[in-house]
């Protein structure tokens, strides 16, 4: 029995690591900068669509994230990269959700009030974060696949 539960972990947390770094890269490195190129498409439109995807991409992660921290609990990466670039990732989004994310928020708010609609350094960060989360997810699921 306990094999068959380590299987079944470790096949967990390879896919969901996978499946939680290709919506990464889906939506934050090629649906959200194309949707500001879409014609007709004005800024405040594409922020509150922005707003609504974003927010189930973050409620998807944390699918993914509690399924990989139960799984790794359960049966720890063989190797200590994995379970460095796991922590990193799980830790990358609590930073995003906690730190981030309410200050795009307010920002977003703002915008869609009328105000300015310059970028916001939050924005930039949140990019840097997800840069440093896409690493990580990928380190992760070489490691779980070489295990």
């Amino acid at each position: 029995m306990g094999r068959a539960m380590n299987d079944v972990a470790a096949r967990g947390s390879t896919a969901a690591a996978l499946l939680w770094l290709g919506m990464v890269l889906a939506i934050s490195f090629l649906e959200a900068p194309l949707k500001f190129r879409t014609p007709g498409l004005d800024l405040r439109t594409g922020l509150a669509m922005g707003r609504i995807v974003f927010r189930a991409l973050n409620a998807a992660e944390i699918v993914w994230a509690a399924v990989i921290a139960v799984a790794l609990i359960a049966d720890p990466p063989p190797s200590t990269a994995g379970t460095v670039a796991a922590i990193t990732a799980l830790v990358v989004l609590a930073v995003q959700l906690c730190g981030v994310r309410p200050r795009l928020a307010r920002h977003s708010e703002r915008v869609l009030a009328g105000a300015d609609a310059s970028r916001s350094g939050a924005h930039h960060v949140y990019i840097g974060l997800e840069l440093v989360k896409v690493v990580a997810l990928a380190a992760l699921g070489v490691a779980l696949l070489s295990g």
